[in-house]
């Protein structure tokens, strides 16, 4: 029997402010949820151990902040990811508008910039009532630039482990792509062996 492998990920997430980017991934690790209000300053990092298609995986996950003051810092965490969440809640339009300047920033920092980076958006605080942002306009959106959508609710626990295990399983893939890619060139880069030659 072989032994599981193991992969150590890093995904982040961001959006605007007050959208529930640390509810959703308390929610996600620890299975609670508080109900009082915390500003997320600079970053904070859970980790998680998943099994996924006979792999361990070690997800950080880095909840960052979402104050526009803090963008530049914030996006200084970016480096390194192996996938991202954007997260926008449904009864604020500006935090679904603000999904192009958040994608746009996560994708200028990562190295290489490449499209295959795996990105899944959540909508957030589907249980509350007042929704402002309709489904329809949002799948286009995420069907224009190929991403996974969920609607989510980070309170009452609805789709928020299929959210991350999305990502995951995407990031999984890149991962996999990427060392298999290095093991290609570093197999090109080794001199050839010489040729034997008889008598």
């Amino acid at each position: 029997m072989n032994p599981r492998k193991k992969v150590d990920l890093k995904l982040i997430i961001v959006g605007a402010l007050g959208v529930g980017k640390t509810s959703l991934l308390h929610q996600y690790v620890h299975k609670t949820f508080f109900e009082e209000y915390q500003t997320t300053l600079g970053a904070s990092i859970l980790s998680k151990i998943i099994i996924l298609d006979d792999t361990t995986l070690k997800l950080q996950i880095w909840d960052t902040g979402g104050q526009e003051r803090f963008r530049s810092m914030v996006s200084t965490f970016y480096k390194g990811s192996d996938g991202c969440i954007l997260a926008f809640d449904v009864t604020d339009p500006e935090s679904f508008e603000a999904l192009d300047i958040w994608r746009d920033d996560v994708l200028a920092k990562i190295i290489p910039m490449e499209q295959s980076y795996p990105m899944v958006v959540l909508g957030n605080k589907i249980d509350l009532e007042d929704r402002k942002v309709s489904q329809e306009v949002v799948h286009g959106w995420c069907k224009e630039k190929d991403m996974p959508y969920f609607e989510v609710s980070a309170k009452n626990d609805i789709n928020v482990v299929q959210a991350f295990e999305v990502l995951a399983s995407r990031a999984l893939l890149r991962y996999q792509g990427t060392a298999e890619n290095h093991l290609i060139d570093s197999i090109k880069l080794s001199p050839g062996q010489p040729k034997s030659r008889c008598c």
